[in-house]
């Protein structure tokens, strides 16, 4: 029944990541030369509606890249486990508002500074995760793409979240001084059940946080619109 689950699953992978493929707008804001040239003549309201697509793409894309992971390599006490014993995720640490009073108070600014601070903090771990991956028995193809197309969507939101704040707060370039701290460490080959247990942690820990990527940046565009009815 259990690998049942996982071929049925898999099954409906292979048929929606086309699709998903193909509704998904590009957000590509670098040029030639490595500068954010193409984004900036995206209006504001496109660009916005851009970044929350991909948010939307790269939320879904992680909830089903973690159901994956646990169906294939995670048995029901070690999804216990995880939830019991201390795995925190990486960036528990930042301050991004977890509440929904302290998120209704914060500004404009203060959403798309803890959008790229999320952003960036999440940039080298999925690197991680892709090279950790390549090391595991039957790995399925499905899984390894998943990983690959978040990994990279995420750098394009990077990008798009920075042109939206020089647009938005008419603020130049800027990064977090937590992307430069390095929030992961990579402590080498760990046992394989640690590592499983690291990268199921790791996946469990960003689909939370593309979550929370999804709604800061569809506050901030209800904002744009009505300020008084957004909840």
């Amino acid at each position: 029944m259990h690998m049942m689950r996982a071929i049925k699953q898999g099954q409906w992978a292979v048929l929606l990541w086309p699709y998903l493929l193909a509704i998904s707008i590009p957000l590509d804001c670098r040029d030639e030369q490595g500068g954010l040239s193409r984004c900036p003549s995206i209006s504001q309201e496109k660009l916005l509606d851009r970044v929350i697509q991909h948010a939307e793409l790269i939320y879904r894309v992680s909830e089903e890249s973690c159901s994956l992971f646990e169906e294939m390599f995670i048995p029901f006490p070690l999804q216990l486990q995880r939830n019991q014993a201390g795995y925190p995720c990486i960036t528990k640490a930042l301050p991004i508002p977890s509440s929904k009073s302290e998120i209704q108070q914060i500004s404009d600014k203060w959403l798309l500074h803890s959008v790229l601070m999320l952003v960036q903090s999440w940039i080298e771990p999925l690197v991680y995760l892709q090279t950790t991956l390549d090391r595991y028995d039957g790995v399925p193809d499905m899984l390894l793409n998943k990983t690959k197309w978040v990994s990279e969507k995420l750098i394009s939101l990077e990008q798009g979240v920075v042109v939206l704040i020089k647009k938005m707060l008419d603020e130049g370039m800027m990064t977090t001084t937590y992307s430069e701290q390095s929030l992961f460490q990579d402590d080498g080959q760990p046992e394989m059940l640690e590592s499983v247990m690291r990268d199921y942690t790791l996946l469990s820990c960003f689909k939370k946080d593309a979550h929370k990527m999804e709604i800061l940046l569809k506050l901030l565009k209800c904002r744009q619109n009505d300020i008084y009815s957004c909840a």
